[in-house]
């Protein structure tokens, strides 16, 4: 044997040694994510949805007396469309529907089924005739928004993300029908085929704006969740959608230049360093959606163009000073080394995806992910902060822990992955449960360990479950591996 192989055999050996243990995540789950969000004042119904807005340390607010980090908030122009507290959103209540749902998928503790299934319903109660879903509600008088021509394409898809969840973990046939009658609505009204993307209002509106979220959320959000759980013809029907989508985003929002993802392409001078959504965050998971894309269809192309590139944004984000993640590039080309909680949780992310078949992205992991630990998660509270400073690792007090668009969705989908891509490494069992009708034959085609692909070796029925209509089973599979 070479002495460079030696050395690297070496290497890798000590990076696995000190990788986190899958168990971490669980207890970071359990610990510091639930202390937050199961609790009554979290999950009971304020007229029909889970609360927007609660304190940094969970209470429920008196609009006439808010917090001082909300006051902060609308104090400050950069963040002050955080904090709408006239409305609950549709996004938020549907992101924690899904939190709900990761907590299970993770624990088999029941009464997160229950909330998941909680939430779902209320989603469904949101469902406005033909034209797909409500996406605010005003609380002094419980009526929803009633104007379908100014919702986005971007937030009609994260109000499917919690009914994607619950489907994904039940296998609810009346819930699939539901999700499908959305995305349905979704492509027709906002799918321009003239234009060559999905547009951010209807179609048929004058609007000039030209998002990467449009596209990219219709996949993240849902399309990837429950695509391979779908039976035919939808099955074969979303692939050639997310096919369709992953070629937008490649030939209308990338620069071969920077090897980047532009945020928006309205207008020449947004195609530049620093400006809205052209980040590290929505560069990276562009990239890491359009290669788990490219695994399931079986088409190569797309994870050879998105892996390198995945690789330049991580050596490019780290900062080996601090063991941390970047948020972006700023107009100079200097680097912006604050921490916003979304973009390290997709930063990681990314980097464990090309972990599972490269354990030298351990070399970044074994330290970012004991910054999020560390850094990022309120202990007193529960949660993760929304901004911590790159110049003292503090939190960004102007910057509230929740808010319409921060509630649970990025913490829990970190937690889950490190979990799953830890116990990779490990090379230990992947334990995941999921509450399925009688009659399904629990399958590798049926079930997988969430957006990854898993060799089956132990299906365990634990019982049923007596709020389910259907009395579904829950089950603990085992997976070892994962790709």
């Amino acid at each position: 044997m070479s002495i460079a192989l030696l050395e690297r055999g070496n290497a890798v050996s000590e990076l696995v040694k000190n990788a986190l243990e899958p168990d971490v995540w669980v207890n970071h789950l359990k610990n510091d994510l639930m202390k937050f969000w199961d609790k009554p004042v979290a999950y009971e119904l304020q007229d029909g949805l889970f609360p927007t807005y609660r304190s940094n340390s969970g209470e429920c607010i008196d609009p006439n007396n808010l917090p001082d980090e909300l006051k902060a908030a609308l104090a400050d122009d950069n963040t002050a469309g955080l904090v709408e507290t006239d409305y609950n959103f549709i996004r938020a209540h549907s992101r924690q529907t899904y939190a709900y749902g990761i907590a299970f998928h993770m624990t088999g503790i029941p009464k997160h089924l229950e909330l998941c299934r909680k939430g779902a319903l209320a989603l469904v109660d949101a469902m406005d005739g033909n034209y797909g879903m409500f996406v605010k509600k005003r609380i002094s008088t419980g009526e929803w928004d009633c104007n379908r021509l100014v919702r986005t394409s971007q937030d009609l898809a994260y109000g499917l993300t919690g009914l994607g969840m619950y489907y994904f973990l039940t296998h609810d046939a009346g819930i699939m029908h539901r999700i499908i009658q959305i995305k349905d609505y979704i492509f027709k009204v906002y799918m321009d085929d003239g234009k060559g993307y999905l547009t951010w209002l209807p179609k048929h509106e004058s609007d000039i704006q030209i998002q990467i979220v449009a596209q990219l959320d219709q996949l993240y959000a849902y399309m990837l969740m429950i695509t391979p759980s779908l039976p035919e013809p939808y099955l074969s029907i979303w692939k050639k959608d997310m096919k369709k989508i992953a070629d937008i985003l490649i030939t209308q929002f990338y620069s071969d230049h920077y090897k980047f993802f532009w945020g928006t392409e309205d207008k020449s001078e947004n195609m530049s360093l620093g400006t809205d959504h052209t980040d590290f965050g929505h560069s990276v998971k562009t990239f890491w959606v359009i290669l788990k894309i490219g695994e399931l269809l079986g088409e190569p192309f797309y994870i050879d163009f998105a892996r390198p590139k995945i690789d330049k944004i991580i050596k490019e984000a780290y900062i080996k000073e601090t063991g941390s993640w970047a948020r972006r590039f700023n107009e100079d080309g200097t680097l912006d080394k604050d921490k916003e909680w979304w973009i390290l949780a997709e930063l990681d992310q990314a980097c464990e995806i090309l972990s599972i078949h490269d354990p030298y992205y351990y070399s970044f992991l074994n330290n970012t992910q004991r910054y999020w630990l560390d850094k990022m998660v309120d202990h007193e509270h529960g949660e993760i902060w929304h901004m911590v400073s790159g110049e003292d690792d503090k939190p960004v007090f102007n910057y509230p822990k929740i808010h319409n668009w921060k509630t649970s969705l990025h913490s829990f989908e970190h937690a889950l992955f490190s979990y799953m891509t830890a116990a990779r490494i490990k090379s230990k069992d992947i334990q995941l449960y999921y509450s399925l009708p009688e009659w399904e034959r629990v399958s590798h085609r049926t079930v997988s360990p969430y957006m990854f692909f898993g060799n089956i070796t132990k299906i365990s029925k634990k019982g049923t479950v007596g709020f389910m209509p259907d009395g579904n089973n829950i089950y603990s599979i085992t997976y070892n591996g994962l790709h």
